[in-house]
């Protein structure tokens, strides 16, 4: 009853800093005063009641009836009986989850891309969480059922998750959520979600995980529309992997569409647009008919080399993280490996890979190849990608903290272990080194100066070819002064947009506007180019940009000399060279370079133009 006087007593007390010089509270920002009338800040909505937006998940087109997919509330007691027999029941629940990922990731691994199954591994762990277990078990302890004290054990981790700053951590509360509710389903025998979604549907939900995702069928879902998620969540991994468009973050007012809605998502753009007339379903059908023969067309001419049609050469290569990327890549007529991401190699495990172990697997991948060419990029962590046996301190800005190339020179020892094995596996390979995120001359000639010291103790002749990552500003403007010291650059554009939009390129909101295609990000990479090859050195590009049909033309235009692409995509990129003339490309690249967005650099080259679709 006291509780107002007592907080009217204390709150002068505190204000004044209890008796603390110097913190006293900071008067409240004017900022946070708002004007009943004040007129919010433009942005970019659309005013056509006929148009959601959304950001892009999943490219491609898909024209079907929008189908609400809403879950259902599993409903749990809160008190158990005997504590050993809940926890008996909640252990053989985790075991029967840890055999259902199983079959998961293997039915992925089957359906899709191999790589992406390892979301269900990651899931896995999750299972063994021990922060986890342990609020589960002290719930049991107390006297809770086994479901409610998982249930609240999974939704506080959670909920936690989703406070954090980092967008993408927190995107992965939906994935703890998900293995979740699937010990949750095996302990109750409820079932989630028991919809059946009608054939040629457009999946409109509040949130998707990536189990509700690797189960749905491409013959009967066109399309999915989330209004959470964004353009990294593992179901945007998922749906790419299953050649399903998606697009996430769309307005809240996709859940209010009525099942009848005829609706046409375009993954590309992140759009829904709704009530299309009957020449528009026809279009797109076409189009996505068209598109299926293309695919067959391009894959059978996979192994033929891309040069244009007035017969330039471009180098179209891959990027990988495992050695069955590599054999895939060679499948798809891939002519060598322009990124392979050593990290695959020091990530879920608690010590760094030895020098034998990495030279074994550099040496296994080059021999998959076929004496192809192999680019390893050197490990490239940081505060954004943290490794559990590399301690380093948290980052208020980790992506512009100590990451890349700068791990290396902080903690040497790791990156000279790498360099050794790298210079061992080069003996008999064909194989170069790059380094990333280069953005000083003092780095690349320190990291140089290392690989020298290297080669002296393994006694081998300077015969490696160097390259680097070019994903600052920096290392574009001053490409010029960077070749002089490197054989080559390879350009990383999703880093390079990121940096030079200042966007970051993981933010579910920002993702849609953080387009490699933007003028300037483009004229950052003819930067490149020209300071390359005016000292005889040569450039590829292996972000995602080069892995996107409309951009194709546009890079070679530009001078780039490879494309170094994601392996699937290997088949598409090379007939898209194999279209046009390379006087076409650059008058392309001309036009691209003097246009004021991204939208109106890919509007010079129409989806539904590409290589005559």
């Amino acid at each position: 009853p006291d509780a107002q006087q007592a907080i009217d007593a204390i709150t002068p007390v505190l204000d004044a800093g209890l008796g603390d010089e110097g913190t006293q509270a900071a008067p409240a920002p004017a900022t946070t005063i708002i004007s009943e009338d004040a007129a919010p800040a433009p942005h970019r909505r659309s005013t056509d009641p006929n148009l959601l937006l959304g950001v892009s998940a999943s490219s491609g087109l898909g024209v079907g009836k929008v189908f609400q997919l809403r879950r259902q509330e599993v409903q749990v007691q809160e008190y158990g009986g005997n504590p050993h027999e809940e926890q008996r029941l909640l252990d053989d629940a985790l075991d029967q989850a840890r055999l259902q990922l199983d079959a998961l990731q293997a039915e992925v691994s089957a359906q899709a891309d191999p790589a992406k199954a390892a979301i269900f591994a990651a899931h896995q762990e999750l299972l063994g969480d021990p922060e986890l277990m342990e609020i589960a078990e002290s719930g049991i302890r107390n006297g809770k059922s086994a479901a409610f004290a998982w249930h609240h054990a999974f939704s506080t981790q959670a909920d936690l998750l989703e406070t954090l700053k980092n967008e993408l951590i927190a995107g992965r509360a939906v994935d703890l959520r998900d293995v979740g509710l699937r010990v949750l389903n095996i302990m109750t025998g409820q079932v989630s979600n028991e919809q059946e979604i009608p054939a040629g549907s457009i999946l409109i939900a509040e949130e998707l995980t990536p189990s509700d995702t690797a189960s749905l069928d491409p013959e009967r879902v066109l399309g999915i529309c989330t209004v959470g998620g964004g353009a990294t969540s593992h179901v945007a991994i998922l749906a790419q992997a299953l050649g399903i468009p998606a697009v996430a973050g769309i307005e809240p007012r996709a859940l209010d569409l009525d099942e009848t809605t005829m609706a046409v998502l375009d993954g590309s753009k992140g759009q829904l647009r709704l009530n299309p007339d009957e020449s528009e379903i026809l279009r797109i059908k076409s189009f996505r008919e068209k598109l299926a023969l293309k695919q067959q067309s391009d894959l059978a001419a996979a192994h033929q080399p891309a040069i244009t049609s007035d017969g330039h050469d471009v180098e179209v290569v891959a990027n990988i993280g495992n050695i069955e990327d590599a054999r895939r890549s060679v499948e798809l007529g891939g002519e060598g490996v322009g990124l392979l991401r050593s990290e695959f190699l020091y990530l879920d495990r608690a010590t760094a890979p030895t020098e034998d172990e990495q030279t074994e697997i550099y040496s296994s991948i080059a021999e998959a190849l076929d004496n192809r060419p192999l680019i390893i990029r050197t490990l490239d962590v940081g505060g954004d990608k943290p490794l559990t046996y590399l301690p380093m301190p948290r980052e208020e800005n980790p992506f512009l903290g100590v990451r890349g190339i700068r791990v290396g020179l902080e903690k040497p020892e790791l990156l000279r272990t790498q360099l050794r094995a790298i210079l061992r596996a080069s003996r008999q390979h064909k194989i170069r080194i790059m380094f990333p995120m280069v953005s000083t001359m003092d780095e690349i000639r320190s990291v140089k100066a290392m690989l020298a010291e290297e080669q002296a103790r393994l006694g081998e002749s300077g015969l490696l070819e160097v390259g680097i990552m070019v994903e600052v500003p920096s290392t574009a403007v001053m490409a010029s002064q960077f070749a002089k010291e490197v054989d080559f650059f390879s350009i990383g554009s999703n880093d390079l947009t990121q940096y030079t939009l200042a966007m970051d390129r993981d933010h579910p909101r920002l993702a849609s506007s953080a387009d490699a295609m933007n003028p300037a990000v483009l004229k950052l990479i003819a930067e490149t180019v020209k300071g390359a090859h005016k000292h005889g050195k040569w450039v590829g590009v292996c972000g995602g940009i080069a892995s996107d049909p409309q951009a194709v033309a546009i890079l070679v235009g530009i001078g780039v000399d490879e494309l170094s692409v994601s392996v699937p995509s290997i088949p598409a990129i090379k007939a898209e060279v194999r279209a046009r003339s390379l006087a076409e490309c650059r008058e392309l690249a001309k036009q691209a370079l003097e246009q004021d967005d991204a939208a109106a650099v890919r509007a010079l080259v129409p989806l539904d133009i590409l290589n005559g679709a």
